[in-house]
């Protein structure tokens, strides 16, 4: 038989064993998603408008869940399981909250990211995610974590990032800010977390092949092509690539072992002087104070609180100084809160205090309406364990995932008014302009219920305290013209970065 008829035979029966395959994976469940908007293809679902949508995925999602009665969606695509895309607060209360044991990570979740986060607290379910919570919280609490927080803060921003605006700022050039900051939050939770700094914000330390520079190109490329996972249009493509060690995985692959590798050896060293606390104030000496850690789980420990404030904190300033670029009198009143408390509290450092910055009630407004409008981890995802009913009356089947929108629901009228559409820090002032929080609901920005992020404090600290100190001296001119294109990862960033020109302020 020729060699190129059995080939083509080889080829139609493995089209009709996938095409059986996918038939048989959609019949799994009796009931299927309710759809608001969009037509549903036999066994394809809606695989043609997602790669009609791709590029920009989030607008798309958010206008068909503004459409929706109950800002509520069903969804699903070729070969993938069920799910639920909702923008409903009474929806996201239930799944976070009021019935949260019904929706953990899920399989699904935990085996994409399974990878490069292991069984991390983001990456994990029942024990392994209680103890980890535990003795996050336990440490979270702690002043002394705090204290260490602000003193790395400081060390960066005086050290490294104002000397390197000020050299800008006198030579008349342009900044790529979003890089710039970054690299600041990859020095910053490298201290926090691991005690080590990777100097990255230094032009010695991302010069050259440092394995510093490695390390955080790798560990982005990690994040960016793991995430990439959930926007495949076949659920099950990502394995293939991986048993074939082609493509983004075979490049995922390279990224984790860079990551690990590095983490690894970190751990080692530790090892070698005992492991002991000695001291130390970063996460990795607290957890590994406990002698029943191993390796792997310490590594997996890092990783996770890597991967929560690598980009985070830096993604949310990057659409903030572009946001107050181009609101000159939001960027006043900011500035006279911090000319304000600084005379009024006789502060006389370069810096500011946990107890200064809690005084800016203002640039606190400003920041938390900044990530209403670009939430820096945009989507949320979980799975059902059981069938269920949401609070809008939606079924949601046993295995389904369920994903929440923050970016749609900063645009939600029905949250915010007439005009959620603007950037409006009064929104989140009292009558005596004392900021008056919102329920995490309404604004899920750092989770809500039992999962809500344990790092909220210290992320306001940080962004405080570099907007404070970067804003007191400079005036930002964006150099961006229109409103910035993002790019979805797991984090909401600006694609093509935010260059700016830097002007010292003259008063």
């Amino acid at each position: 038989m020729n060699l190129s008829i059995i080939l083509q035979s080889l080829l139609l029966g493995f089209l009709f064993s996938f095409l059986l395959y996918l038939y048989f994976k959609n019949q799994r469940s009796t009931k299927k998603p309710t759809i608001h908007g969009l037509k549903s293809y036999p066994v394809i679902g809606h695989l043609p408008h997602l790669i009609q949508n791709s590029h920009r995925f989030l607008d798309w999602m958010t206008e068909i869940l503004l459409q929706s009665p109950t800002h509520t969606m069903g969804f699903s695509s070729i070969g993938s399981t069920s799910g639920i895309l909702t923008a409903n607060p009474a929806n996201v209360e239930h799944m976070l909250k009021l019935n949260s044991s019904n929706y953990p990570k899920g399989e699904r979740t935990i085996s994409m990211m399974v990878d490069f986060l292991g069984h991390g607290i983001f990456n994990s379910d029942g024990e392994d995610w209680k103890w980890q919570r535990k003795a996050a919280s336990f440490e979270f609490n702690k002043k002394s974590l705090r204290n260490f927080v602000v003193e790395v803060v400081h060390f960066e921003i005086l050290n490294r990032l104002l000397p390197i605006l000020n050299q800008a700022a006198e030579k008349g050039v342009k900044v790529e800010l979003q890089d710039v900051l970054e690299r600041f939050g990859f020095d910053n939770i490298c201290r926090v977390v691991t005690g080590e700094d990777p100097a990255c914000l230094t032009e010695e330390g991302f010069s050259g092949t440092s394995s510093s520079k490695e390390f955080m190109a790798a560990f982005s490329d990690a994040q960016d092509l793991s995430s990439g996972r959930f926007l495949e249009p076949f659920e099950d493509a990502w394995r293939i690539k991986k048993f074939l060690n082609i493509g983004t995985e075979s490049r995922l692959k390279k990224a984790i072992s860079i990551v690990q590798g590095y983490i690894m050896n970190i751990i080692h060293s530790r090892m070698l002087k005992g492991m002991e606390l000695d001291g130390r104030e970063d996460m990795l000496s607290r957890f590994a104070s406990n002698k029943d850690h191993n390796e792997v789980v310490l590594r997996d420990v890092v990783t996770s609180f890597l991967l929560a404030g690598r980009e985070t904190t830096s993604t949310s300033l990057t659409w903030f100084f572009w946001l107050v670029a181009t609101t000159p009198d939001i960027e006043r009143k900011i500035i006279d809160e911090i000319k304000f408390v600084r005379t009024s509290n006789g502060i006389t450092s370069e810096t500011f205090s946990f107890d200064d910055l809690r005084d800016m009630n203002y640039l606190h407004a400003a920041i938390t309406e900044s990530m209403r409008l670009y939430p820096p981890v945009p989507l949320d995802t979980v799975s059902c364990k059981e069938d269920d009913v949401m609070p809008d009356g939606t079924f949601v089947g046993k295995g389904w995932f369920v994903t929440y929108s923050a970016y749609a629901m900063g645009r939600l009228e029905d949250i915010w008014g007439k005009d959620c559409l603007e950037f409006k820090p009064e929104r989140w002032l009292d009558e005596n302009g004392v900021f008056k929080p919102e329920s995490p609901f309404r604004y899920p920005i750092f989770h809500a219920g039992p999962r809500m992020c344990l790092g909220k404090e210290m992320a306001y600290i940080q962004m405080k305290s570099i907007v404070a100190c970067v804003l007191e001296r400079y005036q930002i001119s964006a150099l961006k013209e229109g409103i910035p294109e993002h790019i979805l990862s797991l984090t909401l960033k600006m694609k093509g970065g935010l260059p700016v020109q830097l002007n010292k302020r003259e008063d």
